[in-house]
């Protein structure tokens, strides 16, 4: 049962992406927590969705171009933190999330160039408002079954990739927080690079705070 909720929350999280209302519930701190609440561990999903916002803040989705998609992959990311016993589990989740956040991009990028072909030309025929209708909804719909494909995808991986991941796990829980530290680092300081050109001394602030935070929510 909760691999049919996850899919269709992941399927559901795809569509506050870009197709409908864009209300941020799909950015990964949110949809880690709704994720964390299926799965019966809320805070473990917090947990994975800050740590996978740090990563994807550095990606701001703006126009055509193609950027991770946060939704459908924090969700696999908590399913496999949760899933996967010992230290590697929460290091399968982020990089489960990683991974898929880029893949669902693929597809997403796959999906615009059907959308155009769906459109009604009006130089062609006269277009009505219904076939216009048409058209949108037959969007949302493929963007919905594209999302839960894409999760279940994800699931299906982890459920495989889990019980490895706890019999091979080289690195003890605290050198797992580090290795998520590091690239927590690396990911803020681009940010602040980024918007806070020549101001050092707030971008290494800014990095320092990161990691007290992930070091502090992380078990």
């Amino acid at each position: 049962m909760s691999f049919l909720a996850l899919t269709l929350l992941g399927a559901l999280l795809t569509l506050d992406g870009v197709t409908v209302g864009q209300f941020m519930v799909s950015r990964p701190l949110v949809a880690g927590a709704v994720a964390g609440l299926v799965v019966g561990d809320p805070v473990t999903g917090l947990m994975v969705g800050a740590v996978l916002e740090l990563f994807l803040l550095v990606s701001v989705p703006s126009g055509g171009g193609r950027f991770p998609e946060p939704g459908p992959a924090t969700v696999v990311g908590v399913a496999a933190a949760v899933w996967t016993a010992g230290p590697g589990g929460v290091a399968l989740g982020v990089a489960a999330g990683l991974v898929l956040g880029w893949l669902g991009a693929v597809t997403q990028s796959m999906q615009r160039h059907a959308n155009g072909r769906w459109v009604p030309d009006p130089t062609r025929e006269a277009v009505t408002p219904d076939q216009v209708a048409a058209g949108h909804g037959l969007a949302i719909a493929l963007d919905f079954a594209r999302g839960a494909l894409v999760t279940a995808v994800g699931l299906t991986t982890v459920l495989a990739a889990g019980p490895w991941v706890t019999r091979g796990w080289p690195l003890s829980a605290a050198d797992t927080r580090g290795a998520l530290l590091l690239g927590a680092f690396v990911s803020l300081g681009i940010v602040g690079r980024t918007l806070l050109a020549g101001r050092r001394w707030v971008v290494l602030a800014l990095g320092v705070a990161a990691g007290l935070l992930v070091g502090w929510v992380l078990p």
